[in-house]
């Protein structure tokens, strides 16, 4: 059994008087998809900022690889990639500017850039605008840009917030592909989704929050299994208290 690679430890965050997330635990391992599910506000983005090193914690521990975000940023961050649920790029930098920037920070050499986003600007039919500014690109192109540079430095982890959000179906295919790939040759995939069909089949396993608690951590297949074969909907809808849609839809129907 391979080392975790990330820990989260008792992780909290507070704004105020608002409990954000709470003492949350759970730990990633390599080779696997993980989908972080809840509903809006249940502390998912939250959560991925402490992770990724862009928001301190209240309280508890982030560790990386071994590497504690808080006390060892550099070599904890070195060894992620991460796509925000809103891409915030350097408009004035065209794309392939912004790629070569992103490889030298990470450290990749020239050559070895330039061999790896040659065929992802391909895949994702960006070859002919790479040499145009960021700031012309629309929501989408920009996601699939950020998507590159998540990947290019090859990260043993990838986190990844609503990724699929704003892309066209063929550009949703090609990421599930890429992440798959990435899981196969060992690496982690954490992302957040409110699209239950794709976390059901995609994810080895789930961790759900709610009210910045995790309420449930397990294999798709096990937690299914569980609750009689439930649709990792209704699971998800019974574990966050909205199992009162149902309802909600059919008195709509009878008062319609």
């Amino acid at each position: 059994m391979s080392d975790p690679i990330l820990e989260a430890h008792n992780l909290s965050r507070n704004f105020g008087d608002f409990v954000a997330v709470d003492e949350v635990n759970f730990t990633l391992n390599p080779g696997e998809i993980v989908g972080f599910l809840g509903p809006n506000g249940a502390g998912k983005t939250t959560t991925i900022k402490m992770l990724t090193g862009l928001l301190g914690p209240s309280s508890g521990t982030a560790r990386v690889a071994g590497f504690d975000m808080a006390q060892s940023p550099l070599e904890a961050k070195a060894r992620i990639g991460y796509v925000p649920d809103t891409p915030n790029l350097y408009g004035k930098l065209k794309a392939q500017e912004y790629l070569r920037f992103v490889g030298q920070l990470y450290k990749v050499s020239p050559e070895q850039v330039e061999a790896r986003i040659k065929p992802m600007l391909d895949v994702f039919d960006l070859t002919d605008v790479a040499g145009n500014y960021l700031d012309t690109f629309s929501h989408g192109m920009q996601q699939k840009v950020a998507i590159i540079g998540a990947f290019l430095h090859q990260p043993q982890i990838v986190f990844m917030d609503e990724p699929t959000v704003g892309l066209d179906p063929r550009s949703a295919r090609l990421i599930k592909d890429l992440m798959i790939r990435h899981r196969d040759n060992g690496g982690t995939i954490f992302f957040s989704t409110h699209i239950l069909e794709i976390a059901q089949t995609m994810c080895d396993r789930v961790i759900i929050i709610n009210k910045g608690r995790i309420v449930a951590d397990a294999q798709v297949s096990e937690m299914r299994r569980m609750r009689g074969d439930q649709s990792l909907e209704d699971i998800f809808l019974e574990l966050t208290g909205g199992r009162d849609v149902d309802e909600m839809v059919k008195e709509l129907e009878d008062g319609g």
